[in-house]
């Protein structure tokens, strides 16, 4: 059959630049399923009908289904395109905590791990999608951060995520997508951008409903006030004076808050969407009265909302979360200074939940050592910053 035929010449390979861990394979030479356009899934079937295309293409983002279960197609056709059409996850661990919340552990076809969360509430349900494997952030604070950086995902690895939460969510809705998982989203932002687009276009998620968090890639952050799709700007702000910030979130020496929040109040005009700002609560760090007085001189010319979130235990940070009492007090003082803050229920504490948890633990991955002390190289470079190494050529971000 003709397919096959085809098949062999379909290659797309992924030109990706990435951090101190190597590079994205080209997968045999064979694009992941959601990385591939319409027209290359056209390609991949040759001389079949052109509702062939139509056919597989609904499948696969529609349902979700991978060829071998497509049983209105011949079974040939399904036989080829299993060799063709490929998932670049493997499951390695999943679990389900009291609270209903699943998270997995993938293992990508180079051998790279990453993770996703699904959050189920009642009549809802959210999926946390990473965008990167591993993090050159170094935040100080961070399971994903204390493990570095291996490399940034594709735009078909950030996608397939929703759809496996998609499935298993139902019956419920999948409603939201957040950018909240392993990496920093606007470090990899060309597969980002295009996974929002693909989730928003493709699997008829509003772009209402997607958020997009950041530690504060300001560059990012203007790109993105530049692009239709109205998505969400969350800020994983954590600090409200540069000393403090300096120490937990290295990115802040190269982009301190004055700058931040000036691309900050760019995005919000451009866009006339709330900001958020994500504040993990450390006992004894930034949980203070004078804390939630400098967050409010942030927050209140900005309209942004805060989401205080008490700090999930992680073993390269001796830190630990602020108790109950102090959460509330935190809040009362937010809301004496007129901000409006919610506290984030921490979920799935039971199934190692926390960002970069279950890979940290699954893969015996030992913690960084130089988080919060400097910008990593691996950070300067994921901003597209010429960095030397011994032996080895910089490598620049698109």
């Amino acid at each position: 059959m003709e397919s096959a035929r085809s098949a062999k010449h379909w290659v797309t390979t992924f030109n990706l630049y990435s951090a101190p861990g190597g590079e994205a394979p080209t997968l045999n030479g064979v694009t992941a399923a959601f990385d591939m356009t319409r027209d290359q899934l056209a390609e991949a079937l040759g001389d079949e009908p052109a509702y062939r295309t139509d056919q597989v293409w609904r499948q696969l983002w529609e349902r979700g289904t991978w060829p071998e279960a497509m049983t209105d197609l011949p079974r040939q056709l399904r036989e080829q395109l299993a060799k063709v059409i490929t998932p670049a996850l493997r499951e390695v661990a999943r679990s389900e905590s009291r609270d209903k919340t699943v998270k997995w552990l993938w293992e990508l076809p180079d051998g790279a791990r990453i993770e996703t969360v699904l959050m189920i509430y009642p009549g809802r349900a959210t999926v946390c999608v990473s965008s990167q494997a591993g993090c050159a952030m170094a935040c100080s604070f961070c399971a994903t951060g204390q493990s570095g950086f291996t490399r940034h995902l594709t735009t078909g690895e950030i996608v397939e995520q929703v759809v496996a939460a998609r499935a298993a969510a139902a019956p419920r809705r999948l409603g939201n997508v957040v950018f909240m998982g392993m990496g920093e989203p606007l470090a990899n932002y060309d597969r980002t951008w295009g996974a929002v687009e693909r989730i928003h276009d493709h699997l008829g998620i509003s772009a209402r409903h997607i958020t997009v968090s950041t530690v504060g890639v300001v560059a990012g952050i203007r790109r993105l006030a530049q692009e239709d799709l109205p998505v969400n700007l969350a800020v994983s702000l954590h600090a409200a004076r540069d000393e403090l910030r300096n120490r937990i979130v290295p990115l802040n020496r190269r982009y301190p808050l004055s700058v931040l929040m000036g691309a900050c109040s760019e995005y919000a005009a451009a866009k006339n969407r709330r900001l958020s700002f994500e504040w993990a609560l450390i006992d004894g760090v930034n949980d203070t009265a004078q804390d939630a007085a400098e967050l409010a001189e942030l927050a209140l010319p900005l309209g942004a909302h805060v989401n205080v979130i008490p700090l999930n235990p992680t073993p390269g940070y001796l830190g630990r979360g602020t108790p109950p009492d102090g959460v509330r007090a935190f809040c009362g003082y937010l809301m004496a200074h007129g901000v409006n803050a919610t506290v984030r229920a921490n979920r799935g504490t039971d199934i190692d939940a926390a960002c970069g948890q279950l890979a940290a633990n699954a893969g015996g991955r030992r913690p960084r050592t130089d988080a919060g002390l400097a910008i990593p190289a691996a950070a300067r470079e994921a901003l597209g910053e010429p960095v030397s190494r011994p032996g080895r050529k910089g490598a620049t971000l698109k």
